[in-house]
């Protein structure tokens, strides 16, 4: 089996890379048990290096496409012929997965200082500036969904992006994060003035209320995201398999 990168293509080398390692998985041989080509052979054979690779074989083990035995190799997960229920997707992603289109109300950026759960969780310096982006997203009729998001400075964002597209794909082709992990928190609360507000619902009414840490490809936390939900309008599944 001979794959190739397209080295004058303005996709990044480590998406190319995911996506042939993707087209490799579903290949029977593999599929079977055999083990990939190593990573020097995959990198010769692609004319990329092997730290390129790596970030793309990474992607792969953290979604639990793949698993990866040291001294031994890398080889498909047998997780990947029964269930993706270990993967996850960004907002936009999720929406239009099921055919929802989606509207933002507001998109406000801002800096600031972190406060101590930031500071923690980034392991970052009280007086290190912390890009702020906030989004009321919803249906066309009407929002369901406020997000806030903080981001480590180490990723270089400037504030400058188009924050209408999707936030991880901005992450991954513009600066060549890639967000792997998701750690959620999940609790039902009452809506505050401000949230209230920007929900157009009561003060008090009940919201699902989601914190989410998010990880890159080397489990380094890169985004602190909350997101305050309507609770008529959404319903958060969790799919659990044996």
């Amino acid at each position: 089996m001979k794959f190739s990168i397209d080295h004058n293509s303005a996709v990044p080398l480590h998406i190319q890379a995911e996506e042939l390692l993707r087209k490799m998985i579903e290949d029977p041989q593999f599929r079977n048990g055999k083990f990939l080509p190593n990573e020097v052979e995959l990198s010769q054979q692609l004319r990329i290096s092997r730290t390129t690779l790596r970030q793309a074989l990474n992607k792969l083990v953290y979604e639990g496409l793949l698993i990866r035995k040291k001294g031994i190799g890398t080889k498909v997960s047998e997780k990947t012929v029964s269930s993706k229920s270990m993967n996850w997707k960004s907002f936009s992603q999720e929406m239009a997965a099921r055919g929802i289109p989606i509207r933002n109300f507001e998109l406000h950026i801002s800096w600031g200082k972190p406060n101590e759960e930031l500071i923690h969780f980034f392991d970052i310096k009280p007086e290190e500036k912390v890009l702020k982006l906030e989004r009321l997203r919803g249906r066309p009729e009407g929002p369901f969904v406020y997000f806030v998001s903080y981001f480590h400075p180490i990723i270089g964002l400037n504030g400058e992006e188009d924050f209408k597209r999707p936030l991880y794909e901005i992450l991954e082709q513009d600066y060549n994060v890639i967000a792997t992990l998701s750690k959620e928190e999940i609790s039902a609360k009452a809506a505050d003035n401000f949230i209230a507000g920007k929900l157009e619902i009561d003060a008090g009414s009940p919201i699902l209320f989601r914190k989410r840490f998010v990880y890159d490809q080397s489990d380094k936390p890169i985004e602190l995201n909350l997101g305050y939900y309507k609770s008529d309008s959404f319903i958060y599944t969790v799919e659990s398999r044996r």
